[in-house]
């Protein structure tokens, strides 16, 4: 599995978390995260949740006011990459209860532990959520 990026975008296109498995500079993550939104928020719910957009397959889908994408290889299963945005927001939801907008703000740094804990230079290497938050809780007792 081969993902090179996850980006979660509010319903205005302001990008809330970021995180890029493959090196890009600054200017042309902004371009390709502004192309991205703008096609996937313009999208009706009765589109597909995946789009093709440059060299990537773009899978993203909606929790509330949240958009989560995901950019991946060509090749890659749309099915698979919607079923770890779903447990990344499971993970979320476990953890903070409800997740939403304010909770990724004001929490950054523990939803980037999280994506870490799951993804490891673009490979899914762990899909169980208790294994996922253990040191999250683990860092929140001894603080």
């Amino acid at each position: 599995m081969t993902i090179r990026f996850v980006l979660l975008v509010n319903k205005q296109g302001q990008t809330r978390l970021a995180q890029y498995y493959e090196h890009l500079s600054l200017d042309e993550r902004r371009a390709l995260e502004g192309e991205i939104v703008r096609k996937c928020l313009a999208r009706t719910d009765q589109q597909c949740s995946f789009v093709e957009h440059r060299n990537y397959k773009v899978v993203y889908r909606r929790y509330a006011s949240l958009f989560f994408l995901v950019g991946v290889d060509n090749d890659e299963n749309e099915l698979a990459i919607l079923e770890f945005i779903h447990l990344l927001v499971e993970t979320m939801d476990r953890h903070f209860g409800n997740v939403c907008e304010l909770d990724i703000m004001f929490h950054l740094e523990k939803v980037h532990f999280m994506l870490e804990e799951m993804v490891m230079n673009g490979c899914i290497v762990e899909t169980s959520k208790q294994n996922i938050l253990a040191p999250i809780q683990l860092m929140e007792k001894t603080s």
